[in-house]
């Protein structure tokens, strides 16, 4: 009894080898936008919504938004900590003080010009020690001229 199996095909495909009849697909996909941002009466008018529905209903009611009810119950939440105010409050980040930024910049140029200060000091301080070596290499040239030897 013999038994002949035809591993050659099932070995091409499981080394990635591709099906010569089909086409890569040429459609790019799109790139995530990021987490959804729902505005304040949209929120409300989903959550009456969706208390007036039948469980059923809530279930087509989510789905014919693309929500998930873990949203909704984030947004009762928000709903019974501050009713609109909550509602509408932007996720995120708090919008900064517009002095902070003000401020943030001066110190940033204040230690750009103390740095530019510093060098500048320094480079005085070595005009200064170069002036003196060289009007001491010119004292020394005047006296070497007369015979002096030092």
């Amino acid at each position: 009894m013999t038994t002949t199996i035809d591993h050659s095909d099932d070995a091409r495909l499981h080394t990635g080898a591709m099906d010569d009849t089909t086409d890569p697909d040429p459609e790019v996909p799109e790139r995530a936008r990021g987490p959804r941002r729902f505005p304040a009466a949209y929120k409300a008018r989903i959550l009456t919504e969706y208390d007036a529905l039948s469980k059923v209903d809530k279930g087509a009611l989510l789905r014919r938004e693309g929500l998930y009810s873990s949203l909704l119950t984030e947004w009762r939440r928000q709903r019974d900590r501050g009713a609109e105010e909550a509602l509408g409050r932007p996720s995120g980040r708090q919008v900064g003080d517009p002095r902070d930024k003000v401020i943030a910049k001066l110190r940033k140029d204040k230690e750009r010009l103390t740095g530019e200060l510093d060098k500048a000091r320094k480079v005085i301080e070595i005009q200064g020690k170069l002036s003196a070596l060289l009007e001491q290499l010119a004292t020394d040239s005047v006296q070497d001229e007369r015979g002096e030897t030092r």
